[in-house]
């Protein structure tokens, strides 16, 4: 088949940095068997064209981003017909995928990997924030010949509004991330893990007023913070002024080879998100034996109890008990670690790449959409 792969980035041509992992877990893998071209909206900020995992990626570039992302599909099918046409994530790429589906015909899919369901107004997150987001979410979801998610709450979130959906969780490659086992803690400070880009939505401010809450407690850690700083700064002068200088180093943003030692060493990895439809992270960690405490959302609120466990979102004080008990209880950290490598391994991203060409032959004999834009 011949694939068009709508994205908003995360393919530079590095492969290394500014990359979403699991989307090119799954590039890499229907380039194995099928055409694969990536219309990325925005990597680089003016047009050009360059070879990723056995792809095509097409960067649309700055300007009127949408209707060149439709011309340049449409002229890519000009040259041979593409026989799906795929967003990940919604959005503006789901309006391309959709826009660009119904002029050529083609089936559509989308798969929801973002806050496009969701409206915190307290932080200006989220695709439905607007009446014009809501308006266009509904019309992609509903020309979407199959939609899909990652997990159970935004399956549960689709469904509330109408959408039937398939869970597909983004996998982990277990070539890049080898299995581990779980391991017992040995004697010195707990090793605790935080892996996001510094912004609103991941809501640092409620994780380190929970390592706050630890050393109030007297209990012994140190945490790595690994990811980029979209907030100039903000969430380091938080850390001085609640005392966590000692406990606490940012490292910024660290590449899937730089991440694997630091990984390696925790004993728990710890999200505080407002919103999540993964974390692949959480995926990563369980491959490599490191269980999960967090905010109840996406993966974190699907797995708890048996295989995390999760707290209410902005909720500090409930965040540093459930750290607490697993750095108390070494047998309930272990065995979350295990229930959650299980699972982990069971929807690898070979499980993602299966799942999404089951949905594309699944399409073939399928009679188009009914929606009634068609």
């Amino acid at each position: 088949m011949k694939l068009a792969l709508v994205v908003p980035g995360g393919v530079d041509r590095s492969g290394e940095c500014r990359v979403i992992p699991a989307l090119l877990h799954l590039i890499k893998r229907l380039a194995q068997a099928h055409e694969v071209h990536v219309f990325a909206l925005r990597q680089e900020a003016e047009p050009a064209t360059w070879p990723l995992a056995g792809a095509t990626v097409h960067n649309i570039g700055d300007g009127r981003q949408r209707w060149r992302a439709i011309r340049a599909i449409t002229a890519e099918h000009r040259r041979a017909p593409f026989d799906r046409i795929q967003a990940i994530f919604s959005g503006r790429g789901g309006q391309v995928a959709a826009a660009a589906g119904l002029w050529l015909h083609c089936p559509i899919l989308v798969h929801v990997a973002g806050g496009e369901l969701v409206a915190l107004r307290d932080i200006h997150y989220g695709g439905r924030l607007t009446w014009r987001g809501r308006l266009s979410e509904a019309i992609v979801l509903r020309c979407a010949d199959q939609v899909t998610a990652a997990s159970a709450p935004v399956i549960d979130a689709l469904r509330a509004l109408g959408i039937k959906a398939q869970r597909v969780p983004l996998g982990v490659d277990l070539t890049t991330w080898p299995p581990q086992s779980p391991r017992r803690r040995g004697p010195g400070p707990a090793r605790l893990l935080h892996v996001a880009s510094l912004n609103r939505v991941k809501d640092q401010p409620t994780l380190l007023r929970a390592l706050a809450e630890l050393v109030r407690r007297r209990i012994d850690f140190r945490m790595d913070i690994v990811g980029v700083d979209t907030l100039d700064g903000e969430i380091q002068r938080l850390a001085t002024q609640l005392g966590l200088d000692n406990h606490v180093r940012f490292l910024g943003f660290r590449t899937q080879r730089e991440l694997h030692p630091l990984m390696s060493a925790a004993h728990l990895l710890v999200m505080s998100s407002r919103h999540e439809t993964g974390p692949l992270v959480l995926l990563e960690a369980a491959i490599a034996g490191v269980p999960t405490a967090g905010t109840a959302a996406g993966h974190l609120a699907e797995w708890s109890p048996a295989a995390t466990l999760a707290v209410p979102p902005g909720d500090s004080a409930t965040l540093a008990d459930a750290i607490e008990r697993l750095l108390n209880d070494e047998d309930l950290r272990l065995q979350l670690a295990w229930s959650a490598q299980r699972r982990a391994m069971r929807e690898d991203a070979d499980h993602t790449a299966r799942a999404f060409e089951a949905l594309y032959l699944s399409l073939h004999e399928a009679p188009v959409s009914s929606a009634g834009l068609r």
